[in-house]
């Protein structure tokens, strides 16, 4: 998904070439899911768990350090890739197989890998932070000097100026509510998140995404980390408006038809399969990076295609929650969860992943009951007032025999269902030690009312008590810095005295 690119200018020529290709590519992918090439194994693996955890390069004061690609030389690490902007760095980590321990051997290497990535950055006098937007960010720390000198980004970053126009507008409520314009996309790489990957066999593709799309708000509101934005509060999640408006190349107008957005939440309920995912991504989207791969493969072969423009394609349309096909192993397809913020501790994310996993997975079975009841406008409002309000949030949650819609307490609602989360991850093969220790961390949460945002917005009021914005801003990250070191889940953090 984040293949590099050797070119930032694009002629008709390009983007023609680039669309038929990608209609080769969907012809290509339908011919794999009704006569999947034996010898290659496609879709023939076990389900299993990948992720990708974007974090922050920080200063000895808590302020970004745009250094990334001197670390990733200094580090020589092939799992550490490099974002958007120059202090942001990303790790891909390990696939798991579910059975196999998968979220506690997540955890394990994240582990190791901060330490050997703090030990690098010793040598910068520099340290990282994970945490959905970095509460010491300023104005200055944006524009088109903190670009990544990569030419996807630049190229990136270019065309979507030329589609959108200079002005990106910003304009979130809140406690504080914030309204600025940036005259490009790099507010984008405030956001820092643990993307989760779940591989599933195209049978139950469908079913799984539809379980997956209605349960993301309850997991956004329980990991909410991202309340604060250049010292405004604003909401649990304020990732989610960050990154849609950021990125957005509409000319919206509110009385005639728009464009449909590049960052969204999805367009309905999936009805068949994955095939219409990736159909529809080349039906409404047009190409932001029109560039052919130099090698393609026959379609006598039997190795799975490589699909490499509709994966380029794919990778420039950014649903929360994204189909991915992959070549690897024969081809398999993943469902990409991308609505979680990084941190607050490695604990901490993969309880997230395993109520995500476990509640989708309890949830699958009875979907098709629930789904009439539940509009799917209806779903995206409560993701959107989940990443609002988090778990203070109110929603609306469909049940199999009601006669009715009423909204209901997101935490409520969490608590309700969280028996299901165990169910799945049984159904799976998680061992249940496993799932039980994760989802306890939930259970507190749940007990405490307490997750990432709730915790850095009570700890700012306790500094603010003695102190201006600013100050109480650096020492509420100090605070949380050390204490997603120490990798205690945040439910057990204490508040200054």
């Amino acid at each position: 998904m984040g293949t590099d690119i050797h070119t930032m200018d694009f002629s008709s020529g390009d983007s023609l070439a680039f669309r038929q290709q990608l209609e080769i590519n969907l012809k290509q992918l339908h011919q794999l899911f009704e006569q999947p090439p034996r010898d290659a194994g496609f879709d023939a693996a076990a389900a299993s768990i990948g992720s990708e955890l974007e974090m922050y390069i920080v200063d000895h004061a808590g302020k970004p350090l745009p250094i990334n690609q001197q670390v990733v030389s200094a580090a020589a690490d092939s799992a550490l890739t490099l974002e958007l902007n120059r202090y942001n760095l990303e790790y891909n980590l390990s696939p798991y197989s579910l059975n196999s321990n998968a979220f506690s051997a997540t955890e394990q290497e994240i582990l190791e890998k901060v330490q050997n990535l703090d030990n690098t950055l010793s040598e910068f006098d520099a340290r990282v932070a994970f945490i959905g937007i970095l509460p010491t960010l300023s104005s200055t720390d944006f524009g088109s000097h903190c670009v990544t000198d990569r030419i996807r980004f630049h190229a990136l970053v270019k065309t979507l100026i030329e589609r959108r126009g200079s002005e990106f507008k910003i304009d979130i409520n809140g406690l504080n509510p914030l309204q600025l314009e940036m005259d490009n996309i790099t507010l984008e790489g405030a956001n820092t998140s643990f993307q989760l990957h779940y591989r599933v066999q195209a049978e139950h593709y469908a079913d799984t995404y539809n379980a997956i799309q209605l349960v993301t708000p309850l997991v956004l509101g329980a990991a909410a980390n991202s309340p604060t934005l250049f010292g405004h509060k604003l909401w649990a999640e304020t990732r989610v408006p960050l990154f849609k408006q950021s990125i957005d190349t509409r000319q919206a107008d509110r009385y005639d038809w728009n464009q449909p957005a590049r960052v969204n939440f999805g367009h309905g309920w999936v009805r068949e399969g994955a095939f219409e995912l990736f159909q529809e991504a080349v039906r409404l989207y047009p190409p932001l990076l029109p560039v052919c791969s130099s090698e393609h493969q026959a379609q006598t072969t039997n190795a799975a295609p490589a699909l490499s423009e509709l994966r380029l394609h794919q990778s420039t349309i950014w649903s929360w929650n994204r189909a991915v096909y992959d070549d690897v192993d024969g081809g398999h397809l993943r469902i990409e969860m991308r609505a979680l913020p990084a941190g607050p501790t490695a604990v901490d994310m993969m309880a997230n992943a395993a109520l995500y996993i476990g509640l989708a997975e309890g949830i699958r079975p009875h979907i098709k009951e629930l789904l009439p009841a539940l509009p799917f406008a209806t779903a995206e409002y409560n993701f959107y007032r989940a990443a609002q309000f988090g778990l203070d949030a109110n929603i609306i949650w469909p049940h199999q025999n009601q006669n009715t819609q009423q909204k209901s307490r997101l935490i409520d609602v969490l608590r309700d269902v969280l028996p299901m989360a165990s169910e799945g991850l049984a159904r799976i093969g998680v061992e249940q030690r496993e799932a039980n220790y994760y989802l306890s961390i939930i259970e507190q949460r749940i007990a405490r009312k307490m997750n990432g945002a709730q915790w850095q917005l009570n700890c700012l009021q306790a500094f603010e008590q003695r102190s201006n914005r600013d100050q109480a801003l650096h020492e509420m990250l100090e605070r949380y810095m050390a204490l997603s070191a120490s990798n205690y889940p945040v439910a057990d953090w204490a508040m200054p005295a």
